[in-house]
Parts: structure tokens; sequence; C-alpha cells
């Protein structure tokens, strides 16, 4: 690979990368939408029409996994809730994955003033999770990342096999843990750190449907890596 190649390639894992930081400042919109699609058409009222540094206009395939948190698990197991997974999603070894479905990526260089300088989605449809007490289980199924401000999960919510509310904020993603972009051996794009926190709006469905008052706002999930292909 000659080495042009190698930096332009590195530049596009790095958008994708970037595009799931979900706690970055600079990731706002001017209207506070809460939809992922008002991340991605925002355009800054300063600078007009800059190039994008990168952009990678479907997303192929990867995955989202999630390392899941001690405390999230003591919580359900003392309120007699089991984790579980839906559709294609997989549940091993303490980690829940859910893969990537599709997605688009635009990056834009930070210091032109351009925001918000990264602008996309991930699509994670046909998977979830899935919360099980007695005769009723919650799933959160067809997640979508929208790294805007507040970076946000987005999916459906069913209750036993019924949709109760349809693209749902479930998750707030703090990205203040962030390790450094990195590839791996089939230079895929990693992005390892991101806190991933439940929602409050989350934590009122899942306390009202259990019939309980003890799931917090912002109980730690556990630590996500996403694996995005570039190519």
């Amino acid at each position: 690979m000659n080495t042009k190649h190698l930096v332009a390639k590195r530049t596009v894992a790095a958008a994708i990368a970037l595009s799931a930081a979900f706690g970055m400042a600079a990731c706002s919109t001017d209207s506070g939408s809460d939809t992922a699609a008002a991340s991605s058409s925002s355009t800054s009222s300063t600078v007009t029409n800059p190039e994008p540094a990168a952009v990678v206009p479907a997303v192929s395939g990867g995955d989202t996994s999630v390392a899941l948190d001690q405390g999230f698990l003591d919580a359900l197991a003392g309120l007699g809730v089991t984790p579980g997974v839906t559709g294609t999603a997989t549940l091993a070894d303490g980690a829940v994955d859910f893969p990537i479905t599709g997605g688009t990526v635009t990056l834009y260089d930070k210091d032109s003033g351009y925001r918000p300088f990264v602008q996309g989605v991930l699509f994670h449809q046909g998977s979830g999770l899935s919360l099980t007490a007695g005769a009723t289980t919650v799933e959160l199924s067809n997640f979508t990342i929208d790294p805007g401000k507040p970076a946000r999960l987005f999916g459906d919510v069913s209750v036993n096999g019924e949709l109760a509310v349809p693209s749902a904020p479930l998750f707030d993603l703090n990205g203040t843990t962030l390790e450094p972009v990195s590839m791996d051996a089939e230079g895929n794009a990693v992005l390892s750190g991101t806190t991933v926190e439940l929602s409050a709006e989350a934590a009122d469905l899942l306390n009202t449907t259990f019939g309980v008052t003890a799931i917090p706002a912002n109980l730690v999930i556990g630590i996500a890596t996403l694996t995005v292909a570039t190519s």
C-alpha cells in the first residue's frame, strides 16, 4: 500500500471513529433536535460550504460492543430482571454485541469553525437488548447512534412483543472516557472507551413498565467499543 493511500484510509477511519465519539463539544446542533437526521443536516451560520476532510457515504459494516458494567448487572439481579438479546445481537462473557448495518459519516476540519464538524449516523437494525422480569419482557432494538450534542442512542421500545415507543432516546453517550482511535489488522477503525448511560426517559419507562422506582437515570450500562468498516 502506498503512503498516499494509507494516509487517505486513516483519515476516513478517523472520520468514522470521530462520528462515534459521542461526547465531543463541537458536535452540537443549532436546533437542539434529538433526531439523528438533524445532526447530519445542520450547517454553520458563520462558515459556508467548506470542503469536508473525509466522507464515508455508506458505512458497510462493523459492530458496537458494550462490556456490561457489574453495577448494572447487579441492579438488574436485585430487581429480578434478566438481560438478553434480540435478532442478530449476541451476549457472551459479559459483553453485548450489535452489528452495524449502515450509516454515513462526513468529517470537516475542526479548525475551520464549521459546526457540527462531525456529521452522520450509525444504524443497528435487526438487533437489540431484552430485559425480562416475570411475564414482562422489554425489548430495546434497532439502535441509531447520533453523535450530536447531547450524544445519544435512539431505539424502538417493545413490551411483550408490542411496539410501545418508536425511536426513543435510550442511552446517553459520554465521550470523555474515549481512547485514541486505532486500526485493526483488517483495516477497520476501532474506537473504545465511550461510557453508555441510561437516559432519564428510558429510566422512567422501565420503572413504569416493571412497576418499580429503583432504576435511576444515568445508570452506567457499560463501556462501548465500535469497530467500523472503512471499505
